[in-house]
C-alpha cells in the first residue's frame, strides 16, 4: 500500500511552482495537447485549480495541425520554468523540433507575449531560469551534462562575454543522467536540482538531486536529496522546483509515475541544516503534509468536469469550451461548433486509418485509482466507414463508439495492442486500423457509451460498456494500457470521429459524465 500519495492524481507532470503574494502557481508540461502550458493556482499547495493556459497553439505546423498522415504526439511542450520578476512572469520551455520559447505576461491567467530564443545550442533541453538581483540573466539546461548560459536581459541572446560553461557532467552508469533543472539564488548560494536514474544495487529508482555552487563561476557539489517511491512499486520521486510560504518554510513540487494514468505532484516539506537542503523526513516523503492555506474556506474548481456542452462563446464570438478540456492537437475551428440546444459537434475533414489520426479530439485527464466517463454520441451524420465515439486516448488505445456501414449503425470496441511494453519503447508512426473486438447492430444512430477505468496499484485497464434501455451493457474485452514515451502523456477521455471513406461526416456528443 502507498505510504503517502499524490497532491493530484491526475498527469501534471514536469511541475514547476512560484508564489506571488499569498497565491502558488504551477505549470506542467502538455506536450501535444492544445491549448497548452497549463497554469495551476493554489492558496495552499495541496489544492489547485486550473488559471488558464500559457499559448493557444506553438507554431501551427502542418504536423501540428495532424495533416495527412502527420502528428507531434509525444513531442510539443516539454518541461518548462516558471518565475515571477519584476512584475511578470516568466514560463520557459523547449520544443524539441522547433526550439525554445519564453513567454511573459503581467497575470498568471494570461494575456502571454511569445518570444524564440536564440541560442548556439539550438534546443535547449528542461531549461531553467535565474534572475540576479543585478539584472543578469542565466538559464540552465542540458541532459547528463548541464550548461549554465548568461543571456542579455532581453534575451536577445547570449550575452557577449558572458558565462557558458558545464556545471554538471554525468560520470556515473545511469539509465537516466541528470535533467529537469530548477536552478535557484537562496540566501546567497546557487542551487540546482535535477532528477537522476543511477545503476544502484538495491536502490534503483529515479532520484532528486541538488548541486550547490558559493557562485555562477563556482565548483557545483553534488548531493542526493531524495531517494522515495512512497511505497508505490519503485517508482521515485523527483523533477520539480521548490517555494516559500509567506511565513519561512519551504516546500518542493516534484512528481511521481503512475503507470498509464500518468506522472502527478508530489508535495515535499523541505528544511535546512545550514546550507543544505533537505527533503521529506528521515529520506522520506511524509504521510502527512501540514501547511496552512493563505485563503481559508476558497473553493477551488474541480480538475475535472461533467458537461453538457452549453452553446457558449468568447469575447471574440468563438465557440467556448470548459477549461478542464484540452484537443490532442491543434484544432480546425471550422470543424467544430456548439448547438444551441447543447452538444458538441465534430466534422471530419480529411480520412485516416485510426482515432488517433483524427483532428478535433477533445480530451481530459484521467484520475487514480478509478474514474468512468459516459457520452451520448449521436451519428445521424457520420458517412459510410465513419466511426465516433469515446476513446481511451494513448497509443494503446480503447475506444467504444458507432460507426456506419452498408446505411447500417453499429456498436463497436476497438483497440490497439502494443507489443513492446517497455517505457522506452518508441512506436513507429501509428498508420494500422485498430483491431475490433466487438460489434453490435444499432436500432438508430444514437448511442450512450460508457468507457470505465482502474488505474489501482499499475492495474491500468479500461473496460467498454453501452446503455442498451434502462441497462449497461458490457462490449468487447478488457484492454490494457501502457505509459510508454509513444505520447509521453497519461490515458485520457477522448470524444472523437474519423473517417476512413469519405470526409464530411459529423458526430454530435451530449451530457458528458465524468465520475471519480
Amino acid at each position: 500500500m502507498n505510504r503517502a500519495a499524490p497532491i493530484i492524481k491526475a498527469d501534471y507532470p514536469n511541475p514547476d511552482v512560484v508564489r506571488v503574494e499569498d497565491t502558488y502557481y504551477m505549470v506542467c508540461a502538455t506536450m501535444h495537447f492544445m491549448p497548452g502550458g497549463v497554469m495551476l493556482r493554489s492558496f495552499d499547495l495541496k489544492n489547485w485549480e486550473i488559471a488558464g493556459y500559457v499559448y493557444d497553439t506553438l507554431e501551427n505546423t502542418p504536423r501540428e495541425r495532424m495533416e495527412g498522415e502527420g502528428s507531434i504526439y509525444g513531442k510539443g511542450m516539454w518541461a518548462a520554468s516558471l518565475r515571477y520578476h519584476n512584475g511578470l512572469f516568466y514560463v520557459l520551455f523547449g520544443v524539441p523540433e522547433s526550439g525554445c520559447y519564453l513567454y511573459t505576461s503581467e497575470q498568471a491567467e494570461g494575456p502571454w507575449t511569445r518570444q524564440r530564443l536564440e541560442s548556439p545550442y539550438g534546443y535547449l533541453h528542461d531549461p531553467s531560469l535565474l534572475f540576479e538581483e543585478d539584472g543578469r540573466v542565466y538559464i540552465a539546461f542540458g541532459r547528463s551534462d548541464i550548461r549554465l548560459t548568461e543571456w542579455e536581459p532581453d534575451f536577445s541572446g547570449l550575452r557577449e562575454g558572458g558565462l557558458d560553461r558545464v556545471i554538471v557532467q554525468e560520470r556515473q552508469d545511469v539509465y537516466l543522467g541528470h535533467e529537469g533543472s530548477h536552478l535557484y539564488k537562496i540566501n546567497g548560494k546557487y542551487y540546482l536540482f535535477t532528477i537522476h536514474w543511477p545503476k544502484k544495487e538495491g536502490r534503483d529508482r529515479r532520484t532528486q538531486v541538488c548541486f550547490v555552487a558559493d557562485s555562477p563561476e563556482g565548483e557545483f557539489t553534488e548531493h542526493e536529496v531524495l531517494s522515495d517511491d512512497m511505497g508505490f512499486r519503485n517508482q521515485g520521486v523527483a523533477q520539480g522546483g521548490i517555494v516559500d510560504t509567506p511565513d519561512g518554510r519551504w516546500y518542493a513540487m516534484l512528481f511521481q509515475d503512475h503507470g498509464a494514468v500518468g506522472r502527478m505532484p508530489v508535495l515535499v516539506p523541505v528544511t535546512w541544516q545550514g546550507d543544505l537542503p533537505v527533503f521529506g523526513r528521515e529520506g522520506r516523503v511524509p504521510a502527512i503534509v501540514s501547511i496552512r492555506s493563505n485563503r481559508p474556506g476558497y473553493q477551488y474548481e474541480p480538475l475535472y468536469t461533467s458537461d453538457s456542452f452549453p452553446c457558449l462563446r468568447d469575447w471574440r464570438g468563438r465557440y467556448e469550451l470548459k477549461r478542464q478540456w484540452q484537443w490532442n492537437h491543434d484544432p480546425d475551428p471550422g470543424l467544430w461548433g456548439l448547438k444551441e440546444e447543447g452538444g458538441l459537434w465534430v466534422r471530419t475533414g480529411k480520412l485516416c486509418t485510426n482515432v488517433l489520426q483524427a483532428r478535433n479530439t477533445l480530451t481530459q485527464r484521467m484520475l487514480y485509482p478509478r474514474c468512468s466517463g459516459e457520452v451520448t454520441v449521436d451519428g445521424s451524420a457520420l458517412r459510410e466507414g465513419d466511426c465516433a465515439g469515446l476513446c481511451a486516448l494513448q497509443g494503446c488505445y480503447g475506444m467504444i463508439g458507432i460507426t456506419r456501414s452498408l446505411n447500417t449503425y453499429y456498436l463497436v470496441v476497438v483497440t490497439r495492442t502494443l507489443q513492446n511494453e517497455k517505457l522506452t519503447g518508441r512506436a513507429a508512426q501509428d498508420y494500422m486500423p485498430g483491431r475490433m473486438t466487438d460489434r453490435v447492430a444499432l436500432p438508430g444512430p444514437v448511442a450512450r457509451v460508457r468507457i470505465s477505468a482502474n488505474f489501482t496499484d499499475m492495474a491500468d485497464t479500461v473496460e467498454f460498456a453501452w446503455k442498451n434501455g434502462t441497462h449497461w451493457e458490457s462490449l468487447g474485452e478488457r484492454h490494457r494500457l501502457y505509459f510508454r514515451l509513444d505520447h509521453f502523456a497519461g490515458c485520457r477521455f477522448a470524444l472523437a470521429v474519423y473517417a476512413t471513406r469519405e470526409s464530411g461526416g459529423e458526430a454530435v456528443f451530449k451530457d458528458f459524465v465524468y465520475q471519480a
